[in-house]
């Protein structure tokens, strides 16, 4: 693995530990937290952060590593054989598929979704019971994903330097 390479994969690895590590404080208390409060005021709450989500900061770091985990998948083809080549395929593989697959077509669907509910009208309580539970267990898999993602680039990294 060259050194243009291996500053990517460091740069890649990095972002999808840095997206596991939010993906994982929602699964591990935000939701939770938000799910303790009346109906109104997690609606609320969670049209917050959903307004406040795609801030720059955020954005370079969800997006920049998805683009970097093409990358690498892309180069895996090209050092196929070599011992870093199936961790770089995995890798940026999972990120994609977790991170900004479930992302993409689940949860930003779900939010926007979230975004049209009244928070104090009627079916508020409801919308907000189904919202919790599926928007948090697909998030376990964004974390698990990502946190493993970050992983195997790791690894990547570490067969390279032998």
């Amino acid at each position: 693995m060259g050194g243009f390479l291996q500053v990517l994969t460091f740069v890649a690895a990095l972002g999808c530990g840095v997206a596991a590590g939010v993906f994982f404080a929602f699964s591990a208390f935000v939701m939770r937290g938000l799910d303790r409060l009346p109906a109104e005021g997690a609606v609320g709450a969670m049209q917050g952060i959903n307004a406040a989500a795609p801030a720059p900061a955020f954005m370079v770091v969800l997006f920049g590593t998805g683009l970097a985990c093409g990358a690498l998948v892309f180069r895996s083809f090209f050092v196929w054989g070599g011992p870093s080549a199936v961790y770089l395929l995995v890798g940026g593989s999972l990120y994609l598929i977790c991170a900004i697959g479930l992302t993409v077509f689940y949860h930003v669907p779900r939010n926007e979704a979230l975004g049209r509910v009244e928070p104090g009208g009627a079916g508020a309580e409801g919308r907000w019971s189904d919202y919790m539970a599926g928007w948090t267990a697909w998030n376990h898999l964004r974390f698990a994903g990502a946190l493993v993602a970050s992983a195997s680039l790791v690894m990547a990294l570490v067969l390279s330097v032998r």
